[in-house]
């Protein structure tokens, strides 16, 4: 068994369940963490964990802890969207966006870095946000420049490690569903964002990863 273990944060969605599978097929050990039960049969262990309560994410994290007591790549491929004009938007929305797509990011990462090795590369499922700046999409838009600011400072504070936030353009995932927009032709599927992602890591890249 491979003595490389990563946690990916959000296994059970479109882009973080292709992680998990490449990860495996490479040889790591995952540790999956979904918001709901999901079977992830790549995955070594699975665990449930709210994103937006940070004392389930400090639980997953110490759960985490007991099945390797070292993590050698971080992944936050949590996400949410929803369209709706800020005007009619409920608060309860746009906290459940900004929950999933940027406190979360915080909460994983805060209590997460304990784990990680000196030198375990932080990545985040960002988006290209400045083209998401669209009418219905202020939360979703704010999050995702929110998460790249976070990353960009994080990066100045761990100067050992690699931070990636990776931009995909249009994947094929469910989120089209919950919003008024037709999927580009040119969107990619999960598995080739995985597979692009994972050489970023492997060849050491820093920054934004626009895909």
């Amino acid at each position: 068994m491979s003595d490389r273990v990563a946690i990916v944060w959000g296994a059970a969605g479109g882009i973080g369940r292709a992680l998990v599978d490449k990860l495996n097929t490479d040889g790591w050990r995952v540790i999956a963490v979904t918001h709901e039960t999901a079977n992830i049969d790549a995955a070594t262990v699975s665990m449930e964990a709210n994103v937006g309560d940070e004392f389930d994410v400090q639980r997953a994290v110490m759960a985490a802890g007991q099945e390797s007591p070292e993590i050698d790549l971080f992944i936050y491929a949590v996400g949410d969207i929803t369209s709706e004009p800020a005007g009619k938007m409920a608060p309860k929305t746009w906290r459940r966006i900004i929950e999933s797509n940027l406190d979360g990011a915080y909460y994983a990462t805060h209590h997460s870095l304990p784990l990680l090795t000196t030198a375990a590369p932080l990545v985040y499922i960002g988006a290209v946000s400045e083209r998401m700046r669209l009418p219905g999409l202020s939360a979703y838009a704010a999050a995702k420049a929110g998460l790249e600011a976070f990353a960009e400072t994080i990066r100045k504070e761990e100067r050992k490690r690699k931070v990636i936030v990776v931009r995909p353009g249009a994947v094929q995932t469910d989120f089209w569903d919950k919003v008024p927009f037709k999927m580009p032709a040119s969107a990619l599927t999960p598995q080739a964002v995985a597979e692009k992602v994972l050489a970023a890591v492997r060849d050491g890249h820093q920054g934004n990863l626009d895909l």
